[in-house]
């Protein structure tokens, strides 16, 4: 499994989200600090989610880092979010 099929299926779970994109961005990095051969270090990600509702952008963000403890500690370098709830 993939580390960006990771991110998707963790945050599925987590989540319900009625949007999720998840964007490998490792190419655009490469000779940058964090960046390895084969790349999966550098991410963005697009959620939607009911579960975002009345939260703040910095509560929605730490919720999905919650969520992605391992994989930022030893795989993943870099990740852009965009949280959004349904409507936004």
């Amino acid at each position: 499994m993939t580390v960006s099929d990771t991110i998707h299926r963790k945050l599925t779970e987590a989540f319900a989200p009625s949007e999720l994109t998840v964007t490998d961005d490792s190419a655009r990095h490469e000779g940058h600090a964090g960046h390895r051969p084969g790349g999966e270090t550098h991410f963005s990600v697009k959620i939607v989610s009911p579960a975002f509702a009345g939260l703040s952008r910095v509560e929605r963000q730490r919720r999905v880092y919650a969520v992605l403890t391992n994989e930022l500690r030893t795989q993943i370098h870099a990740l852009a979010l965009t949280t959004l709830a349904p409507g936004e």
